[in-house]
């Protein structure tokens, strides 16, 4: 959510955004509707105020007569109180709806673009493998290791269904747990966060109302989380902190569950979208700082870069254009590792921030040296998401006899360093 002021004064720049962003916000309705409902508030206060003078001119008066036309005088004051307060009540809600949807201004750095396909690759890291053996997807490797098993996944949880067996479990908890140590040698606090939430949460936060399809809804106003940075930005709403302790830096661990409506049709088959898996977030409070949102930006960027270079998988970090940010991002970067079967990098980890946008509509704030209250920042970025990663990191390292290398940072926390048939 943006200030109500930078709206009225800059409405050139929401339409900008609008724009680029490629989302369908009527600036000048969003205007009519906040000019409306101004004018209507200093009318009900004027309203007020004349009926505050009636009463006390029923106090005094001194005849009944008097006190009969001031009260009749108050019944159709009352009746247009009462007219002007049903109007009121429809366009404060059409004004809260519209305030929700207003987009998020990008940063100058973004470049234009309709979609992923004009994104720009900022770097690269490591050597994509050359391998003299025909390449199998993870898909046939996870069948040939009986690693993971999709019929069985998909007759019990339905489509994008997976059971990870075997050794691709304790992978996963041998990932998790050196994503983990990477991020505590950061100062990363680490946290378990609930996945079953309130609408609050999401809405705080800004998946909803524009990603309602993507969430799942339990009903009774109980959903579950995509990410574990909506409850762990909901964990400080409504909280004045202090200066002095920020930045607050979270990484925050859960189930995570999406409806994958939006790609509908693509990779269908394996364990790049799947509606249930497993994230390390981090998640990050800092001072009201363009400056400083920038320089955690590129802070959590590299330490999701650091994860992927223990874990040995070639990626490339590609800077997102305005039409694949969303409705509350000024900037964000990809990092999509090396999926050798399809001969492309393949999207592992978002890093983005998002100045006050979520930080005003949880109301987090804190509380300066000099004793002024600001809105905080805020910044998230995926530390490592499971099972994804377990297609470049089983393609990248298999081996011409069907086995499978682990990576050296892995060593300490499992009993083996291959797996085979």
């Amino acid at each position: 959510m943006l200030d109500i002021k930078l709206i009225r004064d800059y409405p050139g720049l929401i339409k900008e955004a609008s724009r680029k962003k490629k989302i369908n916000f009527d600036v000048e309705y969003f205007l009519e509707v906040d000019r409306k409902r101004r004018e209507l508030i200093k009318s009900i206060e004027e309203l007020n105020a004349i009926k505050n003078q009636a009463n006390k001119r029923i106090q005094l008066a001194e005849k009944d007569e008097d006190r009969k036309t001031i009260i009749s005088q108050m019944k159709e004051l009352d009746i247009n109180s009462d007219n002007q307060n049903q109007v009121f009540k429809k366009l404060d809600e059409e004004y809260k709806r519209l305030m929700l949807l207003v987009p998020n201004i990008p940063d100058e750095t973004v470049p234009e673009g309709d979609s992923d396909l004009d994104n720009v690759e900022v770097r690269k890291w490591g050597k994509v493998p050359n391998f003299n053996f025909t390449v199998k997807d993870h898909i046939q490797i996870a069948k040939d290791l009986d690693l993971i098993d999709f019929e069985k996944g998909s007759e019990i949880a339905g489509f994008r269904g997976y059971f990870l067996k075997k050794e691709a479990v304790l992978i996963c908890l041998a990932i998790w747990q050196y994503a983990m140590d990477v991020l505590r040698k950061k100062d990363f606090v680490p946290m378990i966060a609930p996945s079953l939430i309130k609408e609050s949460a999401l809405t705080g936060t800004g998946y909803l109302p524009q990603q309602e399809d993507e969430v799942y809804s339990l009903g009774d106003g109980m959903y579950l989380a995509g990410t574990s940075e909506v409850p762990l930005m909901s964990y400080h709403a409504g909280d004045v902190l202090k200066e002095e302790d920020l930045p607050l830096k979270y990484m925050g661990f859960s189930p995570c569950f999406r409806t994958e409506i939006g790609s509908y049709g693509k990779d269908t088959q394996g364990i790049l979208r799947v509606h249930e898996f497993m994230k390390i977030e981090q998640v990050v409070l800092c001072e009201n700082s363009k400056e400083e949102s920038i320089r955690l930006h590129e802070e959590i960027t590299k330490n999701a870069e650091e994860i992927l270079q223990g874990l040995e998988i070639p990626y490339h970090v590609v800077l997102n254009c305005t039409g694949d940010l969303g409705l509350g991002q000024v900037k964000k970067y990809d990092i999509e590792a090396w999926v050798p079967s399809q001969n492309r990098y393949r999207e592992t980890h978002s890093s983005s921030y998002f100045f006050d946008f979520q930080t005003r509509r949880l109301n987090i704030k804190y509380k300066t040296k000099q004793g002024e209250t600001k809105l905080a920042y805020s910044l998230n970025n995926t530390g490592i998401a499971t099972p994804r990663v377990l297609i470049p990191l089983l393609e990248n390292n298999q081996q011409k006899d069907g086995s499978v290398k682990i990576p050296k940072a892995l060593h300490k926390y499992l009993g083996f360093k291959e797996i085979k048939r």
